[in-house]
């Protein structure tokens, strides 16, 4: 939704406008809803998912404007309204009225409730904020907001009674249900097979491999298909700028059907026996290579360990990459290769530039992805593993160029804890442990794990190293000091002072423990990790500004081995 929602808005904005020119912009269609209307009360039958996008989606752009000090365009009435002195929110959902207001308030939500429908939404909105371009959060940013507030339409169905309501809601999504892209295109490359048993082969490949896709997830067929033809097709993108027209990589992206039929010389689909062969060889073979990757993505599999990683980190691009190299004649090992290689290079330049405050959403990244797609497209492994590598090595965003500025903040939390998770893992694993890195991105409330400070927040403890409690708060949230613990000590020992909390410390995991001097007693893996690694460990009886720069330099020392370009060398 947000994608989609930007992608229409930049088809109009130009940098040399002014605001009231924003009226003259295009219009979005978001489809329907449909209401019950009872006892003066409205109720929702049909649109609740895409009203609760919303309304996060406008909250987050109503924090992002006081953010960054805008003037602000009022939006707060189209989140609550406010009567007699009280606010209520449009969306009036009992459960989930705290979470909504500490979004609306304080723009993060840490509260641990049980239910899963609140937890959704908390994700939620960590992902709107993941997904939102960096390019439209300052001077754009009024105009984004006026555009959605009055040129997206949104149609409300309103019915009298429950009945009536979902008879409409039964019309709508059971009469005249049109073909998918998918199905379309299935249409016209079968309709050009002259063989009719080769037809009907080609048509029971295509209906099984579609099904095995969209047995993981509802649009995985779309999502193979566009990423198949991107990655082996893809000649031009639109240009970021006012009145760019679609070029192929967009097509691809909304009507890839269509693109296909015009483009079936470039692909090379002439004769009966192309249109076959394009279903038995190429769909078969991207396809099969496509859902193997989905499959390794969604489930953690140690030899294929940074595909999952990529998923967890919510970037979706990855797929039209890995592809790219591939030939039909590359054999499976160089196939697992190729794919290992071009996940090892995105882990690494993600990582950086998370590391760097830099987006990784689709908006900001899908242009350099195209360019780097066409470069690495059906090279051999040698050739691409070059490409990669030199990209690496020509890299501004490093892990040492923020080394003393990458912290936890409110649009971050998400991606912080991911990495804490890596480092924590990464040492873990180094030291002859089991890594415990799935408990610690796992969200179920009795085994979960949060980002524990290890300064509590008490400034006034620190007066005789910080002026102000704002440069205190700026030091605390650094990521060296930063830990990843079970919720229920952070609840029981969180707010002690560090020389408190440093015997229980010794308890949890080896980051943790690392704090306090039992932790290089009588533990050689994790001693000759240190000695053959070289990382600065050093444990602290007290934990004061000068000991939290070197925990920060430590942090970006292991960053650097676990996101290291000599690992596609390695790999080759």
């Amino acid at each position: 939704m947000v994608n989609d929602l930007v992608n229409a808005f930049e088809e109009y904005y130009d940098e040399s406008h002014v605001r009231k020119e924003v009226a003259k912009y295009g219009h979005y269609f978001l489809g329907s809803i449909i209401i019950s209307l009872k006892n003066g009360q409205s109720f929702i039958v049909d649109g609740q998912q895409r009203l609760t996008s919303l309304t996060l989606f406008l909250i987050f752009l109503n924090n992002l404007q006081k953010e960054h000090g805008h003037a602000k365009v009022k939006i707060e009435e189209l989140v609550y309204s406010e009567r007699y002195g009280e606010k209520s929110f449009n969306l009036n959902i009992e459960e989930r009225a705290l979470i909504m207001e500490q979004l609306f308030e304080q723009g993060m939500y840490d509260n641990g409730d049980d239910l899963e429908s609140v937890q959704n939404i908390a994700r939620g909105y960590e992902f709107i904020t993941e997904a939102f371009p960096d390019n439209l959060k300052e001077k754009a940013l009024p105009f984004y907001i006026d555009w959605l507030s009055d040129n997206v339409i949104l149609v409300e169905i309103t019915a009298n009674s429950d009945q009536d309501a979902y008879r409409v809601f039964e019309t709508m999504n059971d009469r005249g249900l049109s073909l998918t892209p998918t199905e379309m295109l299935k249409g016209h490359l079968l309709s050009n097979i002259r063989d009719e048993k080769k037809k009907g082969s080609c048509n029971e490949l295509w209906k099984k491999r579609i099904k095995d896709l969209i047995d993981i997830e509802k649009d995985e067929d779309a999502d193979c298909i566009k990423a198949w033809l991107r990655s082996q097709f893809a000649q031009s993108i639109r240009e970021r700028k006012k009145g760019a027209v679609p070029k192929d990589y967009d097509k691809i992206g909304t009507e890839f059907h269509r693109w296909v039929r015009d483009h079936q010389e470039f692909i090379g689909l002439e004769r009966s026996e192309d249109f076959s062969n394009f279903i038995e060889n190429d769909f078969d073979f991207y396809s099969k290579i496509f859902l193997n990757i989905l499959k390794v993505s969604r489930k953690f599999d140690k030899n294929n360990e940074r595909l999952f990683y990529l998923a967890q980190i919510g970037f979706t691009l990855h797929y039209q990459l890995l592809l790219a190299p591939l030939t039909l004649t590359d054999t499976e090992e160089i196939i697992k290769k190729k794919i290992k290689i071009a996940s090892i290079y995105l882990d690494i330049m993600l990582h950086r530039r998370l590391w760097n405050f830099r987006s990784i959403d689709y908006s900001t990244m899908s242009y350099n992805i195209f360019l780097l797609m066409k470069e690495v497209r059906r090279q051999p492994i040698d050739k691409m593993a070059a490409i990669l590598k030199k990209r690496l090595t020509e890299d501004t965003e490093t892990f040492r160029k923020s080394r003393w500025s990458y912290r936890l903040q409110v649009m971050n939390k998400k991606h912080v804890r991911h990495i804490l998770a890596r480092l924590t893992s990464f040492v873990e694993e180094q030291s002859g442990l089991a890594s415990h890195y799935l408990e610690y991105i796992n969200f179920e409330r009795k085994t979960r794990f949060e980002i524990e400070h290890i300064w509590a927040d008490r400034p006034e403890r620190h007066s005789d190293e910080f002026d102000s409690a704002a440069d205190f708060d700026q030091h605390r949230n650094l990521i060296g000091g930063l830990l990843l613990l079970p919720k229920s000590f952070n609840a029981s020992y969180g707010d002690m002072a560090y020389k408190d909390k440093l015997p229980h410390y010794y308890g949890q995991n080896i980051m943790a423990k690392s704090l306090n001097k039992k932790a290089y007693d009588h533990n050689p893996g994790f001693n000759r990790f240190i000695e053959e690694s070289g990382l600065s460990f050093k444990a602290y009886d007290e934990f004061k500004k000068e000991d939290l720069s070197e925990r920060q330099e430590l942090y970006q020392e292991i960053a650097e081995h676990i996101w290291n370009p000599e690992l596609i060398d390695k790999e080759l």
